[in-house]
């Protein structure tokens, strides 16, 4: 596994592109205006496996929340050594590799402007943010002016009062479904479209201008049971998405909308508020998302994290701690975690193919 999996975004971009180069893949590099912690350089690579007159694309997303790309980024290397001599006539594959790069690199869910791209798809122009009145009387409990454990019992207490009164998971899904007023805290879904919501919609627009149907494979950690990919989709039962998902994965994928699943839902997550713009195209976004740590763990270094980028040192003994703990919580640097990553991923990917061949 240690030949598909890095161990920093510059090693992740490095292994995709030498696999490129092994596969003869064709690679487009977007650029990101801005530099990695070493002054490297920040790219969203593109490559496709399969004709470009393809009419069934699969598509597969890594690090869309930065910090998590390490999952994502082992199984499109992996990818790309296996689907050359898989895929059928009219079956192609695209791997964008680190659709959040700036995240990615510094070791942040989120991106350079403290958004998080998986609430960033939403109507900018209009205006028209998703209403979340219950994270307003949270915000102030989340990430506290010190990071101690003092500071952190105070804001949780108060947490607790407030989930006594209206339920622990209505707090929880209010906290990690996105929110639109507030920058410098948790789950922020900026009020613009970024660079990176910009290259998706690009990226896709190209690489999809002439396919027929398509499936597109957003790969996360942090939630759910160690090691397992959930597949997961904001669908509801009764909707064309769900139909076309469920040919293609059976009863594997859960409705976030209609099931029971770890995912706190959000309107403005690629899943649920993208959709290339290619006329015509049958398609549907699917979630893969593994399970790390125990779930406290994981929102106790995402909150750390935003701690960390509003009022701390990076550098110092708390601010490396802070970070340590936040690549741990995405990315469980162990075989036996690897190894169930690509397997479930690849098996994913086999299985979209199937279900997109069945829709002829």
């Amino acid at each position: 596994m240690d030949r598909l999996f890095s161990v920093t975004y510059s090693d992740a971009r490095a292994n995709f592109l030498q696999a490129c180069l092994q596969a003869k893949a064709p690679v487009r590099h977007h650029l990101h205006p801005l530099k990695g912690p070493s002054g490297e350089t920040l790219a969203t690579d593109v490559a496709r496996i399969g004709p470009d007159d393809a009419q069934d694309v699969v598509v597969v997303v890594s690090a869309t929340h930065g910090a998590e790309g390490y999952a994502g980024s082992g199984i499109q290397v992996g990818l790309l050594e296996t689907l050359c001599d898989e895929l059928g006539p009219g079956q192609a594959a695209v791997l964008i590799h680190a659709i959040n790069p700036h995240g990615f690199a510094w070791t942040r869910r989120v991106n350079e402007d403290n958004v998080d791209l998986n609430r960033n798809f939403v109507d900018h122009e209009g205006g028209h943010y998703p209403e979340n009145d219950l994270f307003e009387r949270l915000a102030e409990f989340i990430i506290p002016a010190q990071w101690d454990d003092e500071s952190i019992a105070r804001c949780q207490a108060a947490r607790d009062a407030i989930a006594r009164e209206v339920g622990e998971v209505a707090v929880r899904k209010a906290i990690g479904k996105g929110q639109y007023h507030h920058p410098n805290n948790v789950h922020y879904g900026g009020r613009f479209a970024t660079w990176s919501n910009r290259v998706l919609h690009a990226v896709c627009k190209s690489q999809l201008g002439v396919a027929r149907r398509a499936v597109l494979v957003d790969v996360h950690s942090g939630l759910g049971p160690y090691g397992y990919g959930e597949l997961m989709t904001p669908a509801k039962l009764d909707e064309p998405v769900f139909d076309m998902l469920r040919t293609c994965f059976g009863d594997e994928v859960h409705s976030t909308s209609t099931a029971s699943t770890a995912y706190s839902g959000s309107k403005g997550s690629i899943l649920a508020g993208f959709r290339p713009a290619v006329e015509g195209l049958q398609y549907a976004g699917v979630g893969l998302e593994y399970g790390t740590r125990e779930r406290s763990a994981v929102r106790r270094a995402v909150e750390a994290d935003t701690w960390l980028q509003q009022h701390g040192d990076a550098s110092s003994p708390l601010g490396r701690q802070i970070k340590k703990d936040l690549r741990d919580v995405f990315y469980p640097e162990e075989t036996a975690w690897k190894t169930a990553v690509w397997e479930r991923g690849l098996q994913v990917v086999r299985m979209s193919f199937d279900g997109l061949r069945a829709l002829h």
